[in-house]
């Protein structure tokens, strides 16, 4: 094991007992599932988008205002 691992593992074990300044690992990996989470819904946002666009465009169909 090199001894920047352990320096490594030394600062991230300082920061989670807030011993120093910075952000926990559960905040850390809190933030990555929320991205994902934000990144899968603006998706699926602009695939109901599109549908939504495509349906109103329908021949046919009644138009409602």
């Amino acid at each position: 094991m090199s001894p920047e691992t352990l320096r490594v593992w030394q600062r991230r074990y300082d920061i989670d007992a807030a011993v120093k300044p910075g952000i926990t690992t559960d905040t850390a990996e809190d933030n990555r599932r929320l991205r994902r989470e934000n990144a899968e819904l603006k998706k699926a946002n602009e695939v109901l988008k599109a549908a939504s666009v495509f349906f109103a465009k329908e021949p046919g169909r009644p138009r409602t205002k």
